[in-house]
């Protein structure tokens, strides 16, 4: 039987992209998109099932993955996409600006990293959990004017240490993609005078993100920067 995997977030540019490669690979792709949502895959794909849920609902984001564990018995690994992007110094920065983030970058992780990893401990061969950082998580200089944004994704760093410390003797094990600048349509119009050679391609982020999903192995950097124009 193929491995199944769950990959959030599926209908933006870089989901699309970690769908196809886990498709080209020969997985079976429980993806989500958000209800309402048009997403660009073939409905006759046999390999792929299209759920829509809104992951920031942690009671239908628990039902979803019960349900698809029900279903499917065992899920090799959960890739977490769902997110979003702000700026704001810390004079721009209140409570509202972080609770948004808040929401958006870390509860729908969490909301389907627990339900998961609380399956994964009893499956003989482990889990995954593929979290997507940012680099102003790790580095100030770049998250001074990012704040809430960078203060969100920083939670994700150390949900997959704790996920790591809880699921070392069950060989559940996470690790945090972090990537430069995505090189996507909507980034290049958001910022046109930028140098998109220093971007990273969805493509070869989400050959990343399917190494990291692998039970069979797991990489000695829990946290793996995939940074463009090296």
């Amino acid at each position: 039987m193929p491995k199944t995997v769950i990959v959030t977030g599926a209908a933006g540019n870089l989901g699309t992209a970690v769908v196809d490669k886990f498709l080209a690979e020969g997985y079976y792709v429980l993806a989500t998109v958000e209800p309402g949502t048009r997403h660009p895959f073939d409905p006759a794909l046999t390999q792929l099932e299209i759920h829509e849920v809104d992951i920031a609902d942690e009671s239908a984001t628990r039902q979803f993955v019960q349900s698809a564990y029900e279903v499917h018995k065992n899920i090799q690994a959960t890739v977490l996409l769902v997110g979003g992007f702000a700026m704001g110094s810390i004079a721009e920065t209140g409570l509202y600006e972080l609770e948004k983030m808040f929401r958006l970058n870390f509860f729908t992780a969490y909301n389907v990293a627990r339900p998961s990893f609380l399956r994964m401990q009893w499956q003989p061969e482990g889990g995954r959990v593929v979290l997507i950082g940012a680099r102003p998580a790790i580095d100030p200089a770049d998250g001074k004017g990012k704040m809430a944004y960078a203060l969100s994704k920083s939670l994700l760093f150390t949900l997959s240490q704790l996920l790591n410390a809880a699921g070392e003797d069950k060989n559940v094990r996470s690790t945090v993609i972090v990537p430069s600048i995505i090189d996507t349509p909507a980034n290049r119009s958001a910022m046109p005078g930028a140098d998109f050679s220093t971007w990273v391609q969805a493509e070869e982020l989400a050959a990343r993100i399917e190494e990291a999903s692998r039970t069979d192995s797991f990489p000695d950097e829990k946290v793996v920067k995939v940074y463009g124009g090296a």
